[in-house]
């Protein structure tokens, strides 16, 4: 083969395995979702920074391989690698990394709930303890405000008679 054959058809590999990355790492988006909800703000977010970076990894394939020209076969060769991915290797990946990552997350809060239960009974006790202080401080705050309306009542008689 002639050299400039073997390069197109290095460049068409290249796009192959270009398109079978960016499936992937949409993937590992999906992962993600599956784990941890996101509400509609996150989710947009997280879609333009996945197609910013599709735009700038396809941008660099096509200007180092190509001088920047846009090439039919290589967009053909990229639709073909995310085909691909994604009908064999997607639904396997994804399924597998959300369930072990799930599960992975459960031992997790089981573990940090029994860590965290002392913790919460502490919390609880301290917080009753708290409003008794709190109703004992107003009970005693209203006998003090007598006794010394009182004394100052006592004060004033006392000063107005001399």
């Amino acid at each position: 083969m002639s050299s400039p054959a073997i390069s197109e058809n290095l460049f068409l590999l290249y796009s192959l395995l270009m398109g079978i990355f960016i499936t992937f790492v949409y993937d590992i988006f999906r992962i993600w979702r599956r784990v941890c909800t996101h509400n509609a703000f996150f989710v947009s977010l997280e879609d333009i920074l996945f197609w910013f970076f599709c735009a700038v990894s396809v941008f660099y394939l096509m200007h180092t391989q190509s001088n920047g020209t846009l090439r039919w076969f290589a967009i053909l060769g990229a639709l073909m690698g995310m085909f691909l991915y994604k009908k064999t290797l997607s639904p396997l990946f994804v399924n597998l990394m959300s369930r072990v990552l799930k599960s992975v997350l459960g031992v997790f809060k089981k573990i940090f709930k029994i860590i965290g239960t002392p913790f919460r009974f502490l919390a609880k006790k301290s917080k009753k303890a708290g409003q008794k202080m709190a109703n004992g401080s107003r009970r005693a705050k209203g006998f003090l405000k007598k006794k010394l309306t009182a004394c100052k009542k006592l004060i004033k008689i006392i000063l107005c008679k001399q």
